[in-house]
């Protein structure tokens, strides 16, 4: 039988009004997701330096981490889940244990996904069409993002269960912390200072794997010792077979749908090594652009994701539905303000990563120009995907995003750039077709959905 919280403070996220809720937990995860993206503006800002081919390094080496990082990062959806639901049913002993489980789960799952990474790195780059003058430095990179997966599988799992516990300003102050020394270090690691050699695209690989490294420690100690909804004991983390199978059956069909993604960004990618470094690297650059534009969008859904968990947990199903709808609104107006703001200014945008670099900057512009427009209907249905696993809807999450990248996305890419005039803008058009498919399906699968019966924590209401 769960125990009931030991806490009697009014849970203010379940009453009250429904924007300054969603407000509450979005605004901190979103300021928290761009500084976490700032790794990336970092390294692609600093790597910039050293040409196409570092640049190109970086590019075709971010899919595969993306992959491996995929498998276990389902996880941490179950997680959040199974948390928010706990804490707003008030189960708060319940929701530690999940937390030590889960935790431990991520830790264990991300040991063989980083030495299968590891092994197979060099195959999957040379299957990628990884050319002979990008492979050493893209190898490099990869192997060292790749085994530091323990620490970001533990620090990301660590600010899901923050989250779904309400708590949203201690990620968001750890992240800032690894952000600034992550600034100081890069560079030094690039391009060697003193005693410490330049290690070029590596440098970023290492500086990062240390952040990372430094961002779980300093969350274990906020989980164990610090008022972050949760705590996470030693002793809870001897495994539970119920627990596990329990998160890991809800955890699965996130793994596969960003899997899924990962999987296609990877296709997506040899179609566009086909076309030559220049290519690769503009793809790249305008990737990395695209990771940061949609935070806010990523932030939206994690915070969408708590609250309506909490609320669902609370039996609040109608209160659930209407945070899911002001969300998807918030979200599609405000990207689609920044997709307005992309679109005009691509050209420097490219620049700022790519100075001088004329032929990066052109196709760069080429494509940001193409998928801008269709900023807001991704921010749209990734906000009522928040929804889906916030009620333990991970396969409907899973469906859709197989759907829309397997059945629309990649055959439309290869269809438009092979058997049309469009050629290489063939591959761009191919994002923002997808994305008015995906919001379309998501809006309609969204009003489907039976809220009455959206609770994962079912067996626990005997104690409410």
């Amino acid at each position: 039988m769960a125990s009931a919280v030991t806490d009697n403070a009014p849970n203010t996220l379940l009453e009250g009004s429904i924007l300054r809720s969603l407000l509450k937990i979005a605004i901190p995860v979103i300021l928290s997701n761009l500084l976490q993206s700032g790794y990336i503006t970092v390294d692609a800002f600093w790597v910039g330096r050293l040409g196409d081919k570092a640049v190109a390094a970086i590019s075709v080496s971010q899919p595969i981490f993306f992959l491996a990082f995929a498998m276990g990062i389902g996880l941490s959806v179950a997680g959040s889940t199974l948390v928010a639901q706990c804490i707003g049913a008030g189960l708060q002993r319940l929701a530690d244990e999940i937390a030590a489980q889960v935790l431990l789960l991520a830790w264990l799952f991300a040991l063989p996904v980083s030495l299968a990474g590891e092994l197979l790195a060099p195959w999957i780059l040379h299957r990628l069409g990884t050319e002979a003058d990008v492979m050493a430095a893209a190898l490099s990179f990869l192997r060292i993002t790749l085994g530091g997966l323990v620490f970001t599988f533990g620090f990301s799992m660590l600010q899901s269960l923050m989250r779904g516990a309400g708590e949203v300003r201690i990620p968001l102050l750890i992240t800032l912390g690894t952000l600034i020394l992550n600034a100081v270090i890069a560079p030094l690691f690039i391009f060697g200072w003193g005693i410490i050699p330049a290690f070029g695209v590596t440098g970023a690989g290492i500086a990062t794997l240390i952040n990372q490294c430094l961002a779980m420690g300093v969350g274990l100690l906020f989980a164990r010792y610090g008022r972050v909804g949760i705590t996470i004991h030693l002793r809870a983390m001897k495994p539970r077979l119920e627990t596990i199978s329990r998160a890991f059956r809800l955890g699965l069909p996130s793994s596969i749908e960003l899997v899924t993604y990962a999987l296609s960004a990877n296709v997506m990618m040899f179609m566009v090594t086909l076309l030559g470094t220049v290519v690769t690297a503009s793809y790249g650059v305008v990737n990395n652009i695209n990771a940061l534009v949609i935070v806010p969008a990523i932030g939206m859904s994690i915070a969408t994701s708590a609250l309506v968990g909490q609320n669902i947990g609370a039996g609040q199903f109608e209160r659930a539905r209407a945070i899911g709808r002001l969300s998807a609104i918030i979200s599609f107006c405000g990207l689609s303000a920044v997709g307005l703001l992309a679109f005009v200014f691509a050209p420097s945008l490219i620049a700022f990563f790519t100075p001088g670099q004329q032929s990066i900057i052109h196709y760069g512009s080429q494509f940001l120009h193409t998928i801008a427009p269709s900023y807001g209907l991704i921010g749209l249905q990734m906000a009522l995907c928040g929804t889906f696993r916030a009620a333990g809807r991970t396969m409907t999450t899973m469906t859709l995003a197989m759907i829309s990248q397997w059945l629309v996305q990649i055959p439309l890419a290869w269809v438009l750039s092979h058997n049309t005039a469009l050629g290489i803008a063939g591959l761009w058009w191919a994002f923002p077709l997808t994305n008015l498919f995906m919001a379309v399906m998501t809006i309609l699968w969204f009003n489907r959905t039976d809220w009455q019966n959206t609770r994962v924590i079912k067996y626990a209401t005997a104690d409410e």
